[in-house]
């Protein structure tokens, strides 16, 4: 049953208000993602962020509609992204925060027939709970086995199932006899939006430490650049100064009667020269 004339229009006045309210948000895909799992993600991000699910349809035409009220508004990138099982979790908070949050709140799930696998399946190796009557089962789906004390062991690891394949049937009864859940299932984040910015999840790894090192690494390149060519620029300009001061110096040093102020100090940590032996009585 859809919703009604009224709760759609509070659902489109709830989500322009939280578009309003909010700067940042996660464009998040909720494939197997079972009701419980989402109360537990919002009890999570409850003080720091709003979950809101709906169809792509509506929630097209609800930012739709919010650009024609402001037109020119960034969240018009977001259009496209608004495809297939598609939520948005809204929060002002430090993202890379809630970015945690939401993938801390991961489900083991087994494996369904005739769903696609997400990740490669390998059944490992070693004793099962399967007494010997059942070792037809595995032949059939060609999984080595031998006897053990009476119980069934698979001799080597086995991979019964590739990313994207759809579970069979007997895939789906070998994991669950041996008590296997092999999926995860949890929001999928597709998209970080930031103030107008939409960029990629793997960015919030970028921490400052990295940006340093990288802001670091760039600026020692281009001195050497500069120096190497010898064409001056504000990343080499400190290392010839440094170069001339150093040579300014040496000269100070090594000639008698030749000084400057900020020579002075290297000149007074030499050794005080050692003391003329007087000449000798004929």
């Amino acid at each position: 049953m859809g919703l009604t004339r009224e709760k759609k229009e509070e659902y489109f006045e709830h989500m322009k208000n939280l578009i309003d309210t909010y700067q940042k948000i996660f464009v998040v895909h909720c494939d197997n993602v079972g009701s419980r799992q989402f109360m537990q993600i919002r009890c999570s991000l409850r003080g720091r962020g709003v979950v809101l699910m709906g169809k792509n349809t509506m929630m097209r035409k609800i930012v739709g509609e919010y650009l024609e009220e402001h037109p020119g508004h960034p969240i018009e990138a977001m259009i496209p992204l608004l495809r297939g099982n598609v939520g948005f979790v809204f929060t002002n908070d430090d993202l890379g925060e809630i970015r945690d949050v939401l993938l801390s709140n991961t489900k083991p799930a087994p494996a369904k027939i005739g769903s696609l696998a997400p990740v490669d399946v390998v059944v490992p190796a070693g004793p099962t709970d399967c007494d010997p009557g059942q070792t037809a089962f595995f032949q059939t789906l060609e999984v080595s086995t031998k006897i053990v004390k009476g119980r069934i062991e698979i001799i080597s690891p086995v991979q019964i199932l590739t990313a994207g394949d759809k579970v069979s049937a007997g895939a789906a009864a070998l994991l669950t006899k041996l008590d296997i859940c092999p999926f995860v299932y949890g929001l999928t984040l597709v998209k970080v939006y930031d103030n107008g910015s939409l960029f990629a999840p793997s960015v919030l790894d970028i921490t400052d430490e990295i940006l340093a090192a990288k802001f670091g690494s760039a600026v020692r390149n281009i001195a050497a650049l500069g120096l190497a060519l010898g064409m001056p620029n504000t990343a080499s300009i400190p290392h010839s100064l440094r170069s001339a001061f150093s040579t300014l110096v040496s000269i100070a040093v090594e000639c008698e009667g030749v000084s400057f102020t900020k020579a002075e100090p290297f000149i007074a940590k030499l050794p005080a020269a050692p003391a003329a032996e007087p000449a000798a009585e004929e």
